[in-house]
């Protein structure tokens, strides 16, 4: 098992901030402190969802016990920003080491710890809050040149504590409802989901990446370089697949049809004894879905939330095919004029609840056709939140790939072919990563995070 850390995504809210020649040091050392400030509030609400039990459980097998993340994020901070970036000596080596790591979940290889084996929740807390407390004393009196080409470092550990707050989110939505707090559920959502249409999108430009002139120090280095793909035509679906589209699926027996399926995504699904989405109980005339906060009936208009896996097979189902990454690209900010847009909707701020379901708007799913506000120029629907969706494009490094100079294993480590590009964001998704370049990825077999799909076919 890998040992790495291996957050998904999300951030702060998005918009143009200045270069630091623009502002000054002090002004962007302030931006940057209340940047901060926001993901630790963020993922302190997350962590205040939490009953004692819940930082013990083992929410997904093959991952660590919520307690592991708690002081994770306070650790990272610190050995980013103050040990490798200034040079400062460590406090606590091995609390420091026992909370560097998440894991990465591979196929049969899960952790073995117990709870037991981990300090108490007090004693985390404490730890955590000298760390916080150290990181700040640190920002505040160190020269921000420090920090690798103006903050670059410090921005970096902000998105990362925001990415944080998303896997948490998928974390506590797999913990048994004692477990938590009590907090919002969906009414009865009884929405129709809209009818199946593909849309017909014409050859064109796809720009990929981000421009490392234009943005040398606020992107991930997946995201690197920007760079022109041409798209033949294609068909994509208008809205993503619903959780009606997929209960033909599985009344059609599309887990119990190898033809469906790859060689490795069967031998998965029989292994795992995997029959219907992770998120799905109760039998077939009284399904329910577990909702971040108790269960309702079946939202039949609710995208479905699946793994790669499954999302291929029943993209085969359809006669039909995952799009690429550079189709997605196409379909979402591509113009029939030949134009690219910042966002599927144009170039205006992502303003949740109106664009799309993300930026925390919501802790559960909305119906795939609820913002038509958020469409493409295209007329396709919800490219942005609601979901993660699926690519059938390889994650690996755009040319001219230059690892991060303080985190250089954060993308290498995934280029395995082994991980596949997702792109849009969730409902947990904050605003910052809905940019053009971001880009998400995970491993075909892996169920749980919120991720959908739509399929598209060539023209």
């Amino acid at each position: 098992m890998r040992r790495i850390d291996y957050g998904l995504a999300t951030a702060m809210e998005t918009r143009r901030h200045p270069a630091p020649a623009e502002i000054g040091a002090e002004a962007l050392r302030s931006r940057l402190f209340a940047e901060l400030r926001a993901a630790r509030a963020r993922t302190d609400a997350v962590f205040a969802m939490l009953r004692p039990e819940g930082f013990y459980a083992r929410a997904i097998a093959e991952r660590h016990r919520l307690i592991f993340y708690l002081g994770h994020l306070e650790v990272f901070d610190w050995n980013l920003l103050v040990r490798d970036c200034l040079g400062r000596p460590s406090r606590h080596r091995e609390w420091e080491q026992l909370f560097a790591f998440g894991i990465d979940p591979v196929d049969g290889e899960l952790p073995t710890d117990a709870p037991e084996d981990w300090p108490t929740i007090a004693d985390v807390r404490a730890f955590g809050d000298e760390r916080r407390a150290d990181v700040d004393r640190a920002l505040a009196q160190a020269p921000l040149r420090d920090w690798l080409a103006d903050g670059w470092a410090w921005h970096m550990a902000i998105e990362h504590r925001a990415m944080h707050a998303e896997t948490l989110a998928y974390l506590v939505h797999r913990l048994p409802l004692q477990h938590l707090l009590p907090g919002p559920v969906p009414q009865d959502p009884r929405t129709p989901a809209p009818a199946h249409e593909l849309v017909a999108i014409p050859a064109g430009c796809a720009r990929l990446g981000r421009s490392r002139a234009q943005h040398p120090h606020d992107g991930w280095d997946n995201e690197y370089d920007a760079h022109d793909v041409e798209v033949p035509a294609f068909h994509i679906e208008r809205h993503a697949v619903t959780n009606a589209d997929w209960l033909e699926f599985v009344d059609a027996g599309g887990y119990e049809d190898p033809e469906l399926w790859h060689d490795a995504d069967w031998a998965w699904r029989q292994r795992a004894g995997i029959d219907r989405p992770a998120g799905w109980s109760g039998d077939r005339r009284a399904l329910q879905l577990r909702t971040m906060f108790g269960t309702v009936p079946l939202p039949m208009a609710w995208p479905v939330y699946v793994s790669h896996a499954e999302a291929s097979a029943f993209a085969r189902f359809r006669g039909l095919r995952l799009p690429s990454e550079a189709e997605w690209h196409r379909a979402a900010l591509g113009t029939a004029a030949g134009t690219q847009r910042e966002y599927p909707w144009g170039d205006a701020a992502p303003r949740p609840g109106h664009h799309g379901n993300f930026g925390f708007a919501s802790w559960d799913p909305v119906a795939v056709d609820a913002h038509p506000h958020g469409q493409s120029a295209f007329g396709v629907h919800g490219l942005c939140g609601n979901g993660w969706q699926w690519t059938s494009t390889v994650f690996a490094p755009f040319a001219g790939f230059e690892p991060l100079p303080f985190y250089r294993g954060y993308s290498a480590d995934f280029f395995d072919g082994r991980h596949f590009v997702m792109k849009g964001g969730s409902a947990v998704t904050a605003t910052r990563f809905l940019r053009r370049s971001f880009r998400n990825w995970f491993q075909p077999h892996y169920q749980h995070v919120f991720a959908g799909f739509r399929c598209a076919r060539d023209a």
